[in-house]
Order: C-alpha cells, then structure tokens, then sequence
C-alpha cells in the first residue's frame, strides 16, 4: 500500500528553472540607443549654456 501512496516531485519544476535561464536578452542595441540620446542632450545642453551666456550680444546683432 506505501508504494501507491508514494508521491512523486512535479515535472513543471524543472521546466521552470530550464526557462529561467533560457532568457539571456541583448541589450547591445539599447545601450547604444542610451548613448546617442545622451550625446544629444549633452549637445544641447552645451549649446544652451552658450547662448544663456552670450544672449545679449545675439539680440544687438538680430535688433539692429
């Protein structure tokens, strides 16, 4: 009668853990996606300091 009784461990486990480290994705192309928006902002950002510095000579020369 033990032997009926016996319970077995679930198959659905190991499936699960096999699944988990099936999943590797790359980021390579999102990183790269990162870097451009950074340099960008970084661009612009500078280009903003340049004119908030230099403002009052750009609007002598565009009021003339």
């Amino acid at each position: 009668m033990s032997k009926k009784n016996k319970r077995q461990a679930p198959r659905h486990v190991s499936s699960i853990t096999a699944k988990a480290t099936e999943f590797n994705p790359d980021y390579s192309i999102i990183k790269r996606d990162l870097k451009r928006i950074g340099l960008l902002a970084g661009t612009f950002f500078a280009i903003l300091i340049v004119l908030a510095i230099f403002q009052n000579q750009l609007i002598a020369l565009f009021v003339k």
